[in-house]
């Protein structure tokens, strides 16, 4: 035991017996100068503007506005025939048809295979709206009200009419939230269109990573008639019909975008 402790005595001895190292008696060597280093990119207002998913999978998102007008109407038969065909689908909500709509809010929500969507509180024309507090308040205020409703928070803004520059894609941004337009108009809105002309066009156009808007708020819309014979033709062509979130989810987006093309709205188009 003795022998232990005497051990233990001249290895803490040791341990705390560091000194200085000696001074070189020959001067440093001079420090190599070096380039500077270059400047850290610097941060610019940009944000992604989603049209498409991967063009190297066969799957395709059906999308479905629920825009806020005056009457704020609701086509159930759009949401039935999504559920008889278990087809997932991503449904934009507006805040003011969400305001008119409690009980169908929490009826879809109960849905799992249904993502919701921001589609702004009035349905306004985003890049007119100057004031970046109520560009804001559009999309906060939507985010909140179908939280209150559904317990869901939407990821994704679809802006009205399909109009959309940086700015707005930048404010959303900054609300949480990622542009998400689209690359296949329907054309249900079109007061002269026909079911037959909406199914062709679809199944004519329909590419992989394909998102398609199409619209639930109005009866008079051929919508609800096209819908069981696109969902038919688009799996009979061998696309996995999805939702949004899983269309995009490998995708990675930049976070700065620099162009020197000048400054355009984007704005849908309309089958021609």
């Amino acid at each position: 035991m003795d022998s232990l402790l005497l051990m233990l005595a001249v290895f803490t001895l040791g341990a705390c017996s560091w000194t200085p190292p000696e001074e070189e008696s020959t001067p440093p060597a001079r420090e190599e100068v070096r380039a500077p280093e270059p400047p850290a990119p610097t941060a610019c207002r940009t944000a992604p503007i989603v049209t498409n998913g991967s063009r190297q999978r066969m799957r395709i998102a059906l999308t479905f506005d629920a825009c806020t007008t005056r009457r704020n109407e609701y086509d159930e038969r759009v949401i039935q025939t999504l559920l008889e065909t278990s087809t997932p689908a991503t449904l934009f909500i507006g805040g003011g048809w969400a305001q008119a709509n409690p009980k169908r809010m929490q009826e879809l929500a109960q849905y799992p295979g249904f993502e919701f969507g921001n589609h702004t509180f009035t349905h306004a024309h985003m890049p007119q709206v100057k004031d970046d507090a109520r560009m804001l308040e559009e999309l906060q205020g939507t985010q909140r009200i179908v939280y209150e409703l559904t317990g869901r928070i939407p990821r994704y803004f679809r802006p009205p009419f399909g109009e959309v520059d940086s700015r707005v894609a930048w404010i959303a941004s900054q609300a949480g939230l990622t542009t998400l337009n689209f690359d296949l108009p329907s054309g249900d809105p079109d007061g002269t269109t026909t079911v037959k002309r909406v199914v062709d066009w679809v199944l004519k156009k329909a590419a992989p990573g394909s998102i398609v808007v199409m619209h639930m708020n109005h009866k008079k819309f051929p919508t609800a008639a096209a819908l069981p014979e696109i969902i038919k033709g688009l799996r009979k062509r061998g696309f996995e019909l999805v939702t949004v979130a899983t269309l995009l989810e490998d995708a990675e987006w930049p976070t700065c975008k620099p162009s020197d093309a000048p400054e355009r709205t984007l704005v849908a188009e309309v089958i021609p």
